[in-house]
């Protein structure tokens, strides 16, 4: 299971939503069908169209489920955070190291990407994310261009990550990720 969601037993949308994230990471966006994303979830395909009809809704449904489980880690993170400077950019910062890194996420970024390609109208969604965020930032922080800065190195790092295409070493990853964290909590010197 790529995003666990639940506990105890699963709904039929979660058992699509699962099957669909393992086939995308398999075989890719682009060659994901409705059918076999019904066998793979053990579903007859009318029970996968009563929830999503089309494999444009799966693939929506299969991106808010994403940013929804980004939203509840980040809200998460937010409730534990110690008090003190630019509280949103190290949340959103943290909340984006924690699921940039694993294979999983890879395939499922890589896989998407490819979907998204074919219809750019997919990215919306993430699109709104993204500029609630900038709000975020812009309304609660005490250091906006050490939170900017922050974000901005973050979403670049866990880009290259998602795709595959750091060139970072371990060592060097600790040294950005320990670098974001100085300049989020003590900000620029000038």
């Amino acid at each position: 299971m790529l995003f666990p969601c639940t506990r105890g037993r699963k709904s039929s949308r979660e058992k699509i939503l699962d099957a669909a994230a393992e086939l995308v990471a398999e075989i890719g966006a682009g060659r994901l069908t409705l059918d076999a994303v019904a066998e793979k979830a053990g579903l007859s395909k009318g029970g996968l169209l009563y929830n999503f009809p089309t494999k444009e809704a799966l693939l929506q449904g299969m991106i808010q489920r994403m940013i929804d489980q980004v939203t509840s880690e980040k809200d998460a993170l937010r409730e534990k955070a110690e008090p003190g400077p630019n509280l949103e950019a190290r949340v959103v910062t943290k909340t984006l190291l924690n699921i940039c890194c694993g294979g999983k996420m890879q395939e499922f970024a890589t896989g998407m990407m490819a979907a998204t390609a074919e219809n750019p109208g997919l990215l919306d969604p993430v699109r709104q994310v993204i500029s609630t965020t900038l709000e975020q930032l812009k309304a609660n922080s005490d250091d906006l261009d050490a939170a900017l800065l922050g974000w901005l190195a973050t979403e670049g790092l866990s880009n290259l990550e998602m795709h595959n295409l750091s060139p970072f070493s371990n060592a060097d990853r600790e040294r950005i990720v320990r670098a974001i964290d100085r300049v989020v909590v003590k900000g620029i010197a000038e």
